[in-house]
């Protein structure tokens, strides 16, 4: 056969046989453009998912009433939930809490303002929603003090409630692209049950040093900085210990279960919205964004890869197989509590659910609908406190401090 195609083309005209040589050099250089331009792609969503970044406007503020103290945003998945939430702003207010939906259309919520805004204010149309609700912890009017935890990564700042008898504390920690105070709404919960509270920060985030890199790497270096903080608070006094994450702060929670030398202290995890598996993130959030599998799948292999390292700027491979949890499920210890909405929006639920099917023995998922991501307290708080709480007394952790509970 390739005698023969070589005797065809012999006896073809010099005009066949240019055509041809030309429409397969266009083709080279098409598939050559497509794979520049499917790189150049996964290479920008790999610095993406690694790249601390501030927090991007995600709705508009359509009008503001402030005789009437309300606020009418475009409407959208998160700013049409029921429930209080903040809303971080740029003018004369960088940040507003935000009460009940009072009425909305197809394009707009009205909701109340909770955070009293002047008849002087001037806020710019584009702002960012969020489920944090407290900004800063003097808000919550309980005792606290500033610390710093001494991290391999340089001194990570902290902030401690104390409560109780100082024999459980709850180590919480933030997610992705946030700070601390996103914790801050679980605090007076735990104050009730006498459970000290360490709100950390880790590497990158923006308030603790930046590591030589400086980009994140999902979990796998920054539980080293929590555990840090477990040092800590044993240092302290603590004797039993709950390491609460969010979002990301989930996958680093479960790292440090895996990993940390202080295993012995740690009573068991509650995991709000957590990262249990990067892939199925990532996979999900190109999906959302159209992104091609085929750029998915790259970005994932060039942040995997130690040679593609200085083009990700990773510093290093992420280390995606050991950040699968569902896959490593048999070398948990510790009792967990997932809190997961099925409409999450973000972080897809599905590797919660399948953590509950490969360790039922040590964990346990509260599913909520509608709440979407990490704001499962500001849609229906009572349900919250009380998954929390129940969890809590059945594994004995706050037994010794029912009547502070009471």
């Amino acid at each position: 056969m390739v005698v023969s195609r070589r005797a065809a083309m012999r006896g073809a005209s010099p005009a066949l046989v240019a055509g041809v040589k030309g429409a397969l050099t266009v083709l080279s250089v098409a598939l050559a453009g497509t794979l520049a331009l499917m790189a150049a792609g996964s290479v920008r969503m790999a610095r993406k998912v690694v790249t601390p970044a501030g927090r991007v406007p995600d709705t508009r503020i359509l009008s503001l009433d402030t005789a009437a103290q309300t606020i009418t945003l475009s409407r959208t998945s998160d700013t049409e939930l029921p429930g209080r939430y903040g809303l971080f702003t740029t003018g004369t207010a960088d940040y507003v809490k935000l009460g009940s939906v009072l009425s909305e259309s197809e394009t707009s919520v009205t909701r109340k303002l909770l955070t009293h805004v002047g008849t002087d204010a001037r806020l710019a149309p584009d702002a960012a929603f969020s489920g944090w609700y407290f900004d800063r912890p003097e808000q919550l009017h309980l005792p606290f003090t500033s610390e710093l935890i001494g991290a391999t990564v340089g001194p990570c700042p902290a902030w401690v409630f104390p409560a109780g008898d100082g024999d459980v504390w709850v180590i919480q920690v933030h997610g992705r692209g946030t700070t601390r105070a996103e914790c801050l709404r679980a605090v007076p919960l735990f104050h009730s049950l006498g459970i000290t509270s360490l709100v950390v920060s880790y590497r990158n985030d923006g308030e603790a040093p930046r590591s030589r890199a400086g980009s994140y790497t999902l979990g796998a270096t920054e539980w080293r900085d929590v555990d840090a903080a477990v040092g800590f608070a044993r240092r302290r006094g603590a004797r039993r210990i709950i390491v609460m994450g969010w979002s990301m702060g989930g996958a680093i929670a479960l790292q440090l279960s895996l990993n940390s030398a202080h295993t012995d202290a740690i009573a068991g995890l509650i995991l709000e919205s957590p990262v249990v598996d990067w892939r199925i993130v990532l996979e999900y959030q190109a999906r959302v964004q159209r992104v091609p599998s085929a750029v998915s799948g790259l970005a994932i292999e060039a942040l995997k890869s130690e040679w593609a390292s200085p083009l990700t700027r990773t510093g290093g491979g992420i280390p995606f197989d050991r950040l699968d949890v569902v896959a490593r499920a048999t070398e948990l210890r510790h009792p967990i509590l997932i809190l997961h909405s099925d409409d999450d929006g973000f972080v897809p639920s599905d590797a919660s659910h399948d953590l509950v099917v490969a360790r039922p023995d040590l964990v346990e998922l509260e599913v909520f609908d509608v709440a979407r991501h990490t704001k499962l307290w500001n849609y229906d708080q009572a349900r919250w406190s009380d998954s929390i709480r129940s969890w809590l007394q059945a594994r004995g952790v706050t037994a010794a401090l029912a009547d502070a509970a009471d």
